[in-house]
């Protein structure tokens, strides 16, 4: 994601906007993620190196959670508990991945690629979710 792009979502003279098109950019990479888990899960395991049934059911609970962070955008003042939960589900997540392929996985060289740089994304969209939150509180 690009700096200019970030800056464009976040542009806006109420705090509450930001937050909730960070929350709804994370819904739909979230569940793009996961339908594509879900959906090709048999070729995206054999590229990654991660067994197709754990990324099927990867990608289910990736489309179920991003669902339920875009249920969240959608509400005029998301409440800051339940952002709070996304953004502590975020961070574990980023922290999850890179644990994971050291400790139970043995990916492909993509998979030790794509693994990290999703953990990242992840990480990013917590961040964001954090300063907007904190934005809104003001």
């Amino acid at each position: 994601m690009s700096a200019t792009l970030l800056g464009s979502i976040a542009r806006t003279d109420r705090p509450g906007t930001a937050l909730r098109r960070f929350l709804a950019l994370d819904s739909a990479v979230t569940t793009a993620n996961g339908l594509a888990y879900a959906a090709f899960s048999a070729p995206l395991g054999r590229l990654l190196g991660i067994g197709q049934g754990l990324l099927l059911e990867l990608g289910l609970l990736l489309v179920a959670y991003g669902a339920g962070v875009g249920l969240l955008a959608s509400r005029q003042r998301p409440a800051a508990g339940a952002v709070k939960a996304v953004i502590g589900t975020n961070y574990v997540w980023a922290a999850a991945g890179p644990v994971a392929l050291v400790a139970w996985f043995e990916p492909t060289t993509a998979g030790t690629v794509w693994i990290p740089a999703q953990a990242l994304t992840v990480a990013l969209f917590a961040v964001l979710q954090q300063l907007a939150l904190r934005s809104v509180a003001e």
